[in-house]
């Protein structure tokens, strides 16, 4: 999970993680609660917790979740503005051509920071066994980037090729994944060759 402090103090909860009585208290000590967003098919598991224990939290969903997870009381569902509520803090882009996932990206410009979550990993030696071996078979292991799942299931080339020009368009440096470690510097570049094959 990814916070962020908005302007006013509120969070925005990027890939909610399980939230458990500890963790209640870090995000308490940082501000209020106020935005989480499951932002593509695969990264909801938790959001549902997190409507129970802040209930004037609003819920977001990448474009399709609001079907699959019936049971959440969702606020919206994410696209390619970002709504009022943190327009002009985080821009956002739908990531199309890929639909198992259908990935919602954000970008936070004053920290040049780009948020991915099963578009691009970094698994490294700091991995359980089971993860790196994983990665070895996905060609991606020690190597940031997409894997060769991305190759396979990136069914529209074209609209995936669209969505990551868009995504390269802005000016980021640091990506931090979902998966493995935050590549604290030269994202851009990374990513741009992580996706050669798709541009």
């Amino acid at each position: 999970m990814t916070v962020i402090r908005l302007r006013e103090g509120e969070l925005f909860l990027h890939s909610p993680v399980a939230l458990d009585p500890e963790l209640q208290r870090e995000l308490d000590a940082l501000g209020t609660v106020r935005f989480a967003v499951a932002p593509n098919r695969m990264h909801h598991l938790f959001i549902g917790d997190y409507s129970e224990a802040y209930p004037k939290a609003e819920l977001f969903a990448a474009p399709g979740l609001e079907t699959k997870r019936k049971d959440v009381g969702w606020h919206a569902v994410l696209g390619d503005e970002a709504p009022p509520a943190w327009a002009g803090q985080l821009e956002q882009l739908f990531f199309r051509g890929y639909p198992l996932a259908n990935e919602v990206v954000f970008f936070h410009p004053p920290s040049r920071s780009l948020l991915l979550t099963d578009l691009a990993f970094n698994i490294g030696p700091d991995s359980p066994p089971a993860t790196r071996f994983a990665f070895r078979l996905l060609r991606a292991y020690e190597r940031f980037g997409p894997s060769l799942l991305e190759r396979i299931l990136i069914r529209d080339r074209s609209a995936g090729r669209a969505s990551l020009q868009g995504i390269l368009a802005w000016d980021f440096d640091r990506v931090i994944v979902a998966h493995g470690q935050v590549l604290a510097e030269g994202g851009r570049d990374a990513l741009r060759a992580g996706y050669a094959w798709l541009l």
